[in-house]
């Protein structure tokens, strides 16, 4: 098939229209056209007042080679790349020791699919409870403020991007097109299919639910086998080499290949990590607030008189500031028609993150507004340049929110206006708060350093200069939003093995090399096939698959 780019067409043309565009760029008759697949649909909203699609269509033609040999000069003319998936290899008809995931979020899913697919039937350990369960857990902590530190919005089936946007777009490299691979087993496990074309694809919550339980079905029939509520506290390792992992209740696996998917919130897996040797360092991550505005606003700052377009849908955005003090402020995770939702998994402190729902029709927008913080800024109590300093920091700045907001997991909230102005707030404005169990009015000043209050202070009428009424006063900011990425990285080679921790594959956003539900999931593939290549002893083990990309 012929790839065809940067087909541009009015937001309201017709399949005439779009077939016609085809025959002009091609320059051929509408017989000589087969068929037609939509690959890339997005949307070029620079000027509002005439908003364009953006199509990449893969099409087949009659006489294709001799098509494309006349239009070799013609721009954005080539041909289809081959996305489909390849296995790197099966399993033998006997494996000795089964490989061992340990956490079951969009990296451990795909890590164990790929694994199962090839047959070698991989054993999956989740700390948290099966979805289901698991959202009534986290249910208790937003309508009853009782929380389960081991069931909610970090912790079970499905990890931390359940309760999102789910959003599915990332920029990372991906020469393998292993993101079509995600984004193909999702439509398989019930997603709708246009995750497959859209520009910027997103499931939502109640719909990710299902497809996580789909997806452990999959993975079951195919020999994997999980264990709920399997809390791995220990690995045993000798000369440098994993050999087993320990469960809270005792239970010991063998195994010399562990998968380590936990995610950016297992604190005390990293803890019990720096304790056994195995080689961690801190990494940047951001600070910052939610703030929330009426999602009409948005619409209407982004698209005008095309706001509420079926095609356009929810407005999104996407905003960076790099303030006088040399701090950058930038939109985080933002979710169009959403709502803030409580995040912690600590007892006695409170988080903030975003979530919402497919049809993202609730009535606010809400975003991450973050500050970029490196490890120079973490504390130094264990010592300079701790390798676990920003978890410190972390628990500290969401024990003042928990203080903050009143200290019964209500979030700390203000005015922007009054944050600008520095003055707490004392009743709400135009804009309702979204986060349950509820929103305590003060002043957030003291739940940040003095840097990140003064960097975002700034960049807030900044943005209002992008998004007209961004920095309106009755918008809304809740506090606080620590957990944007992992404060620590556990370094790996190119093998993907910890560098010195032998049969330890460090995977996902929890062990920093991932943002994000699909560059997880295209990481988790990455270390399958990792896994794979050394359990049959090939010789492309070491080589056969590059390092994943680093997300800051």
């Amino acid at each position: 098939m012929l790839r065809l780019t940067n087909v541009i067409l009015p937001l309201d043309h017709t399949d005439a229209d779009l077939q016609a565009a085809i025959l002009a760029r091609l320059k051929i008759a509408a017989g000589d056209l087969i068929r037609t697949i939509v690959f890339r649909r997005g949307y070029d909203a620079r000027k509002r007042s005439a908003i364009t699609l953006v199509y990449t269509l893969d099409v087949e033609v009659k006489n294709e080679e001799a098509l494309l040999a006349r239009l070799k000069e013609v721009p954005n003319v080539g041909i289809a790349p081959d996305t489909s998936y390849k296995f790197v290899t099966q399993a033998p008809a006997h494996v000795d020791k089964r490989p061992v995931i340990i956490g079951f979020g969009p990296c451990g899913i795909f890590a164990a699919l790929i694994l199962a697919q090839m047959g070698f039937r991989p054993i999956i350990l989740e700390r948290g409870k099966v979805v289901r369960e698991r959202t009534k857990d986290t249910w208790g902590l937003w309508r009853k403020r009782e929380l389960n530190p081991e069931s909610n919005v970090q912790f079970g089936e499905g990890g931390a991007g359940t309760f999102s946007d789910g959003k599915l777009h990332s920029g990372i490299k991906d020469p393998k097109h292993y993101s079509r691979k995600v984004l193909t087993e999702f439509v398989k496990a019930h997603a709708p299919e246009e995750i497959l074309y859209v520009s910027k694809p997103h499931i939502g919550t109640f719909r990710l639910v299902k497809m996580v339980e789909a997806m452990r079905e999959t993975i079951e029939s195919l020999g994997g086998e999980f264990r709920f509520e399997a809390k791995v506290t220990d690995l045993e390792i000798e000369q440098g080499q994993v050999h087993g992992v320990v469960l809270e209740n005792g239970e010991r696996i063998a195994t010399n290949h562990v998968v380590l998917a936990v995610g950016h919130s297992a604190r005390d897996t990293f803890q019990m990590l720096y304790d056994r040797g195995v080689y961690v360092e801190a990494k940047p991550f951001s600070i910052g607030f939610r703030i929330e505005h009426p999602q009409s606003l948005i619409d209407k700052a982004r698209f005008g008189n095309f706001a509420g377009h079926p095609l356009l849908g929810a407005a999104d955005y996407k905003l960076v500031h790099h303030c006088k003090n040399g701090r950058t402020v930038y939109s985080f995770c933002m979710c169009p028609g959403g709502t803030v939702v409580a995040a912690t998994s600590e007892p006695g402190r409170v988080v903030t993150n975003g979530m919402s729902q497919y049809s993202r029709n609730e009535r606010n927008a809400n975003s991450g507004i973050v500050v970029g913080i490196t490890p120079e800024d973490y504390p130094t109590d264990r010592g300079p340049n701790h390798p676990l300093a920003g978890i410190d920091l972390q628990r500290e700045l969401e024990s003042r929110a928990y203080v903050l907001g009143g200290s019964n997991y209500d979030a700390p909230g203000q005015l922007v206006g009054d944050f600008i102005a520095g003055k707490p707030s004392g009743e709400l404005g135009a804009v309702q708060p979204s986060y349950k169990p509820g929103v305590h009015l003060t002043d957030l000043a003291p739940s940040l350093p003095a840097y990140a209050i003064e960097a975002i202070r700034e960049a807030l009428p900044a943005f209002d200069r992008q998004i007209r009424g961004y920095a309106m006063r009755d918008a809304l900011l809740t506090g606080v939003e620590t957990r944007t990425s992992s404060p620590v990285r556990i370094k790996r080679q190119d093998n993907f093995q910890s560098v010195n921790t032998k049969g330890l594959y460090p995977a996902g956003e929890g062990a920093g090399y991932a943002g994000g539900i699909l560059s997880a999931a295209v990481d988790g593939i990455k270390v399958a096939e990792a896994v794979a290549l050394s359990m049959v002893g090939s010789a492309d083990a070491r080589g056969g698959a590059q390092a994943g990309e680093q997300i800051y």
